[in-house]
């Protein structure tokens, strides 16, 4: 992933250098579970575990094997010397590979859930601070019936509190040693390694293998991002949508001395709303490889490595940047309630149409006429931007059913909050 979209603990967990870390806490495991074993001399683990590698060399041995492993291997025979031998007893190459590989996945799911965290707390502070301020609900982008704006956030908290959830079912998907040989049978690494080395390196044995670990736990992965930037992606459209010039309702952060247009001074553009949106549907991209990628032949193949090498970085460093940037806008949203409330006011009472519909249902009408009683009163309000009410109450067949007092009644706009506590504490929001 390019610089300017990968945060320092993300892009580190993914550089080249922890890759190879990753693979020597992997050898250095494999060892001293041999030399538990009684297979390996205790001076020779001591010379295996001061192993150190050079990137560079590295580089150069790979331009002639062709081979990463096989490159980083003979670097570390350079730096061992005869006690070199004893390295990489019995495994073949995926059997580091893919165990390093889940060192740096459990690593990244673990700081994605301190992003989520971080988060949700933010929704949770911002949709108690809100929690009584009346904004519209919209569907089809048309005022339905009034929410709050804490409300809205509410929903947003739960979510997140679900992709919480799920990482950490991910997290146990993905946290799986494998050191089983060149077709998953131990043929000539005894299970008792693998068990060894998956304790020593804070993972799970997997149950069973053929060369590598099953690629579905990879897709599991990178479709859990895919979700979770989709998730971040509706919320950057609707902070997007709500900073439309005619609504006005919201506004992202706007710093000093940032400018929105070369060629417009007045513009405030929702450019880090459309970055999350622009970024999630690349991330999204990435969900269709990664379940290619759980296809390989018989007991492998290599045609998942090139893709993998692209996706788990780019999909771990895209869903932590995206975190951030969305906590970023909540620290600094403008929230104008008084716009809120002016759009509410701006809707002419339309919004009663339901209640007043149930209202005269309850009061004898067929469902069928009352709906076109409230449907055309609707439209002339609208029309002559004239209060839902005033309009009703001219109506004969309206005052036929119902008195004045109970029009009063149905038009009480704290109706539509009653239970916004409820839907708080069932989201998981105290306060």
């Amino acid at each position: 992933m390019i610089e300017k979209y990968t945060r320092p603990q993300m892009g580190y967990i993914w550089s080249v250098k922890n890759k190879y870390d990753c693979w020597l806490r992997v050898e250095i495991a494999v060892a001293e579970a041999w030399a538990d074993a009684g297979r390996i001399p205790k001076q020779a683990l001591g010379n295996i575990r001061a192993a150190t590698y050079d990137l560079e060399r590295i580089g150069e041995i790979e331009e002639e094997t062709r081979h990463d492993v096989i490159a980083f291997l003979r670097n570390l025979e350079e730096t061992v010397g005869p006690d070199a031998r004893w390295i990489h007893l019995g495994l073949t190459s995926s059997d580091i590979i893919d165990t390093a590989l889940s060192l740096q996945l459990v690593d990244s799911v673990d700081l994605l859930l301190r992003d989520v965290d971080d988060l949700a707390a933010k929704l949770r502070d911002l949709a108690l601070r809100h929690k009584y301020t009346v904004m519209m609900g919209r569907t089809h982008n048309v005022h339905a019936e009034p929410i709050t704006f804490g409300f809205k956030l509410a929903v947003w908290f739960a979510e997140m509190r679900r992709h919480r959830c799920r990482l950490e079912r991910v997290r146990d998907d993905v946290a799986v040693a494998k050191v089983a040989g060149p077709v998953g049978t131990h043929g000539d690494v005894p299970p008792e390694i693998e068990d060894h080395v998956a304790r020593q390196l804070g993972l799970y044995p997997e149950p069973v293998s053929t060369q590598v670990v099953q690629r579905d736990r990879h897709a599991a992965y990178v479709l859990e991002l895919a979700l979770l930037a989709s998730s971040l992606d509706k919320m950057a459209t609707e902070l997007r949508n709500l900073q439309h010039t005619e609504i006005m309702e919201v506004e992202e952060p706007f710093e000093a001395g940032q400018q929105g247009s070369s060629a417009m001074p007045h513009k405030r553009n929702p450019i880090l709303n459309e970055r999350i949106s622009g970024l999630a549907r690349v991330l999204r991209g990435y969900a269709v490889p990664a379940l290619e990628n759980v296809v390989l032949w018989h007991e492998r193949d290599i045609s998942n490595s090139s893709v993998e090498r692209i996706i788990l970085p780019d999909a771990s460093t895209l869903a932590d940047y995206i975190l951030s940037i969305m906590c970023d806008i909540l620290d600094g949203l403008t929230v104008n309630a008084g716009r809120m409330a002016g759009n509410v006011k701006h809707s002419h009472e339309l919004f009663f149409s339901g209640r007043v519909l149930t209202a005269l249902v309850d009061a004898g009408l067929s469902r069928r006429t009352a709906y076109k009683i409230v449907q055309d009163s609707a439209m002339q309000s609208w029309n002559e931007a004239r209060p839902l009410r005033q309009t009703l109450g001219r109506r004969p067949d309206v005052s036929a059913m119902l008195s004045s007092e109970q029009l009063d009644g149905i038009f009480d706009l704290s109706r539509f909050l009653r239970y916004v506590d409820v839907g708080f504490e069932r989201a998981g929001i105290d306060g």
